[in-house]
């Protein structure tokens, strides 16, 4: 398969990974606290790939590893806590939309830091965005009066880490290996994971015996694995199929699947929020959309 394809299906596959993964975090947090939860997740994600990349890590030289470690810390381990606090608070479904503003804010990050063009209609599109955003967290404070949407802006938080990451991979890790960069960050962040995992007492025999914290301890294994390991990998391998915009529009696609869960799980989404969403991937869409070359 050629690399214009491949770039496409890397997409979906991540879509269907990570709109997923909403629903999952709610889930384990039936049983966990959510430094329980990011913590696990960090830990299962960092031992799976020690385990299929560890031979990939000589790949990885010494000037690669301050970029390697940040990437680790803000790519992974410090967004699984931000969602998973968001949570407490928020729908899954709404947390997915909000997390589809990276493209945007990578946009922003990448004229102020990475040295991107400013586009005009680019510029447009993000303010639609930060509206839509706005207004999504108006409304849904206004609809679900008994949660706290304060915690609406530990998702951007969160976005704007992921969006860091993404141009972080594109300019200085573009060369290395995407096994490589997923196996050599969580090495980074492993350790500080499974210091906070004891801090919370995680290892009690007693909690460990619990039903719940099993339930819950399974979907965070397989959020660990498959929401955040392997989807790591394949994001890495976007990136460097394609460039920071395209590999963060996967946002255009997981709120869909996410929104598609919460529903199912009897999520209150009302159709004002529809649209405050819709208004967000047209801010999304505008900022990434390329002009086109004038036919001679």
């Amino acid at each position: 398969m050629n690399n214009s394809n491949l770039k496409w299906l890397y997409l979906f596959i991540l879509a269907l990974l990570w709109g997923s993964s909403f629903i999952l975090i709610k889930r384990g947090l039936n049983g966990l606290t959510p430094l329980q939860l990011g913590s696990l997740r960090n830990v299962i994600a960092g031992l799976f790939l020690l385990f299929i990349g560890f031979h990939k890590i000589k790949e990885v030289k010494k000037k690669h590893w301050p970029w390697i470690i940040l990437s680790g810390f803000i790519g992974s381990f410090f967004p699984t806590y931000l969602f998973a606090y968001a949570e407490t608070e928020i729908d899954s479904a709404i947390a997915a939309i909000i997390n589809s503003t990276v493209p945007l804010i990578a946009f922003i990050l990448g004229i102020l830091f990475f040295q991107t063009t400013f586009n005009k209609k680019q510029f447009i599109g993000v303010s639609i965005g930060l509206v839509g955003s706005a207004g999504l967290i108006l409304t849904g404070a206004n609809i679900n009066q008994d949660q706290n949407y304060w915690y609406a802006f530990l998702p951007i938080i969160a976005s704007t880490l992921y969006a860091f990451n993404a141009n972080i991979i594109k300019t200085h890790l573009e060369k290395l290996p995407a096994l490589s960069i997923a196996t050599a960050s969580f090495i980074a962040i492993i350790f500080p994971a499974f210091g906070v995992l004891i801090y919370t007492g995680f290892f009690n025999q007693e909690f460990l015996s619990n039903e719940e914290v099993q339930t819950s301890i399974l979907y965070i294994s397989v959020l660990a694995i498959l929401g955040t390991a392997m989807a790591k990998i394949i994001f890495n391998r976007l990136i460097q199929l394609s460039n920071a915009v395209f590999s963060t529009s996967v946002t255009y696609l997981i709120p869909v699947v996410a929104l598609g869960w919460g529903i199912l799980d009897g999520e209150k989404f009302e159709f004002i929020q529809l649209i405050a969403g819709a208004v967000i991937l047209i801010g999304v869409y505008l900022a990434n959309k390329k002009k086109r070359k004038p036919v001679s």
